[in-house]
């Protein structure tokens, strides 16, 4: 019984992931504590150099700073955006991932093809159960 307390203590409800780049990765959590309230952890995790691993560096965000957190940083991004960088092209970064992801999805279209001409029967012999398992 206690291990299901503790278990709940730190319990994930929502997860979104921003990939930021091929080191650096975001992940937004919403989770519940054990009085049944809420809170956010912003985690920035960054590959190693070296690659051992990855340094992981969090924010804990409670209900009660929410607007002032999101007032503050809006402020600062229009800020840089405007005042320091308004000639930046903010938009780069999400062109190249949209390239670099249609590459990737194209890449492994041929792959699929090519796998499929080896099979005997000539068909993709993959099953919907193999599809969906990820």
């Amino acid at each position: 019984m206690d291990n299901d307390k503790n278990s709940r203590k730190f319990e994930s409800v929502f997860s979104h992931k921003v990939r930021a780049g091929r080191r650096r990765t975001y992940f937004f959590d919403v989770r519940r504590t054990k009085g049944d309230d809420f809170y956010i952890t912003l985690t920035e995790s960054t590959k190693r150099f070296n690659g051992d691993g990855y340094e992981r560096h969090k924010i804990f965000l409670y209900k009660e700073d929410f607007n002032r957190f999101i007032e503050g940083l809006e402020e600062t991004v229009n800020h840089v955006k405007n005042e320091l960088l308004p000639d930046y092209d903010y938009d780069e970064y999400t062109r190249r991932n949209q390239e670099w992801e249609e590459r990737r999805s194209e890449e492994d279209d041929d792959e699929d093809q090519v796998s499929a001409g080896e099979s005997s029967s000539g068909k993709d012999e993959s099953s919907d159960e193999d599809e969906m398992s990820w």
